[in-house]
């Protein structure tokens, strides 16, 4: 169920029996398979919304939302302009597709200039989602090279959101990590088979 804020001209929607209703999730190289370790162990019944950014080659269409859609229990798809966020769900930026949450929990897409030379950008997403959010947010950055979503993170904790990133020995290639974790702006550092059961409590209160 989705209730609507009442807090001025904001129509943001909070999601029932959930205590954040997004939750932000950025990753690049060796990201398919810890994309799949996090998606795979969700419940069905997840509270939450999901949105994406994963590095991908701009050139070639991306196969990442049939492929996470067959090892998880949630509905994942690529995002389109204009979709609605709903709990459950989650959306994956398109290649060279700038990624955006918007404040009344619609999605949309740019390809406005690349950032750090990357579009998509997860410090874009978690910049928008920590802006329509705020406190009701989680970020997690998980295995990838560069320090993509490291600016991000800190906009999200600015805004009383929270913070997970998938620890380096568990991380495939470290970068990412390591670039989140020197912000210092970080709630929890979790081996990567540990972030699902983590986002279950979180979100849901469910051990």
């Amino acid at each position: 169920m989705i209730q609507m804020a009442e807090d001025g001209n904001n129509h943001l929607p909070y999601f029932t029996n959930a205590a954040f209703d997004i939750v932000a999730i950025a990753a690049s190289a060796g990201g398919l398979t810890a994309l799949t370790k996090v998606l795979s162990t969700l419940p069905k019944e997840f509270t939450a919304a999901i949105a994406i950014v994963q590095h991908l080659a701009p050139q070639h269409r991306s196969f990442m939302a049939e492929i996470l859609s067959r090892r998880t229990d949630i509905s994942v798809k690529q995002a389109e302009e204009g979709d609605c966020l709903t709990p459950g769900k989650a959306y994956i930026a398109p290649p060279n597709h700038h990624l955006l949450v918007n404040s009344d929990g619609t999605l949309s897409l740019s390809q406005s200039e690349l950032v750090h030379f990357l579009r998509p950008s997860a410090d874009l997403l978690f910049e928008s989602v920590a802006a329509a959010y705020k406190d009701r947010a989680i970020a997690i950055v998980l295995t990838g090279t560069g320090s993509d979503g490291a600016m991000g993170v800190e906009a999200i904790k600015k805004m009383g959101g929270t913070i997970i990133v998938q620890d380096v020995e568990t991380a495939e290639f470290s970068g990412m990590p390591s670039a989140a974790i020197q912000t210092g702006n970080i709630d929890f550092i979790l081996p990567l088979d540990q972030i699902s059961s983590a986002l279950v409590t979180l979100v849901m209160g469910e051990c």
